[in-house]
């Protein structure tokens, strides 16, 4: 199937690390960002108060973000991708730094061509 980018949506429950350091998860997108072949153009991370991140590291080929909420121990990660990117590289290294017990992606093919159709995949699993 011929599509322009690639999105992961995916859940990560029950994670074990540290969901409200705002170091922690603009390091762990700058990584993810290297890790999936991209070029960072830039982050944002933003911590709520009493607790809570919502980082975004905009890349050239679309945008990796996290939002936490800690204390429900849960992660929500996107990344889209375009190009000659890893976005499973991406969600991968996010995954051993949050070490979610539980995980649920939702893998959408984006700019799908007019006669062409659109796939969604939906992948669980336990870790």
């Amino acid at each position: 199937m011929k599509a322009l980018g690639r999105q992961l949506v995916v859940e990560f429950w029950d994670c074990q690390g540290d969901l409200n350091s705002a170091e922690l998860i603009e390091k762990t997108l700058k990584e993810a960002v290297q890790k999936a072949r991209a070029f960072l153009l830039d982050t944002k991370v933003h911590r709520f108060q009493p607790q809570g991140i919502s980082g975004v590291a905009v890349i050239a080929e679309s945008h990796i973000s996290i939002h936490t909420w800690p204390e429900y121990k849960y992660a929500a990660v996107d990344v889209f991708t375009c190009g000659n990117t890893d976005p499973d590289a991406a969600v991968e290294h996010i995954l051993q730094v949050l070490k979610p017990k539980k995980v649920k992606t939702l893998r959408i093919e984006r700019g799908v061509l007019q006669d062409q159709n659109l796939h969604l995949e939906y992948k669980d699993y336990d870790t």
